[in-house]
């Protein structure tokens, strides 16, 4: 799940959810923790293609409506 369907899911903010699996976890699950971290650094690497993707369905959604 991303981190805004894990906060809307829990009722809580974006900010938290990140902070419980980038600080807390690290303390309950080392191992969980490292695991984590590498699928928010690729998440972090690729943000900048999901965010250009989105705007370019925006405007072919907008162009064929």
């Amino acid at each position: 799940a991303t981190v805004r369907e894990t906060a809307k899911k829990f009722g809580i903010s974006k900010s938290t959810v990140h902070k419980d699996i980038t600080d807390r976890v690290e303390r309950i699950d080392p191992e969980l923790a490292q695991s984590v971290r590498r699928v928010l650094e690729v998440n972090k690497a690729e943000r900048h293609i999901r965010g250009g993707m989105a705007t370019k369905e925006k405007y072919l959604h907008r162009l064929k409506g």
